[in-house]
């Protein structure tokens, strides 16, 4: 009798990752065209070239955020970093994490 041991060790794809981030600008004076080129710069260099998108959501007397969404592959870590790195980008008031999800297949 023969028994074939099958290990998938090493052979595990992992998650992709989808996120949602919320960036406020100090001021509706924020060029927001240059402060989307930086993030997606920042984004690209976190997550490696991936899909994206950028949204403006008017929120008050002109101030608009800007909600970026796209997806990395799960080994890369957490997203805090990125929001870290979007934060000290000039001009942006704060940058809040919206949204988690794992993209499973």
């Amino acid at each position: 009798m023969s028994v074939l041991i099958v290990s998938s060790w090493g052979l595990t794809k992992m998650s992709m990752v989808i996120v949602t981030l919320k960036i406020m600008p100090e001021s509706p004076d924020v060029n927001l065209e240059g402060m989307q080129g930086v993030v997606k710069e920042k984004i690209i260099a976190f997550a490696g070239e991936t899909t994206m998108e950028i949204e403006e959501e008017p929120i008050a007397f002109g101030l608009k955020a800007l909600n970026i969404t796209f997806a990395y592959d799960e080994d890369k870590g957490s997203p805090d970093d990125v929001e870290a790195s979007l934060k000290e980008i000039e001009g942006v008031q704060s940058c809040e994490c919206t949204g988690v999800r794992r993209a499973l297949g």
